[in-house]
């Protein structure tokens, strides 16, 4: 229970990180920005030219539910969720350092807590702890 509790904590500060970029997407969409911002880059839409805040959304409320909920084989699908999220921080942090060269740091929070979902699933995975 332990580390659903933690997974829980950490989605709820991803979603938090989220749901502010994408209140910052829509003023830049409106143009109320008075600097600029990551979320003006392409990178901020990297799938399907859909906002990544929004599939943030998405993507903290599902796994929270899913360690509450999820176990068994299927555990293996939330690790493969959970290392695509990590490895898509790996490429936006890349970018803020070397390409867009931006300050975020609600950025930083999201890919930090995405590394360490990534690491608590590969636990549970293939750990010994015997639920997945």
């Amino acid at each position: 229970m332990a580390a659903e509790a933690i997974i829980t904590v950490l989605c709820g500060v991803g979603l938090y990180a989220s749901i502010f970029m994408l209140a910052k997407t829509q003023r830049a969409e409106r143009g109320e920005l008075t600097e600029p911002s990551v979320v003006e880059t392409p990178r901020a839409r990297l799938y399907g030219g859909v906002p990544n805040a929004s599939l943030g959304i998405v993507y903290y409320l599902a796994l929270a539910v899913a360690a509450w909920t999820l176990r068994g084989p299927v555990t293996y699908l939330v690790f493969a969720a959970t290392a695509f999220a990590a490895v898509t921080s790996l490429v936006l942090a890349y970018s803020l350092l070397f390409v867009t060269r931006r300050s975020c740091p609600y950025c930083w929070t999201a890919h930090a807590v995405n590394w360490v979902l990534a690491a608590i699933y590969a636990t549970i995975a293939f750990g010994s702890s015997g639920r997945g």
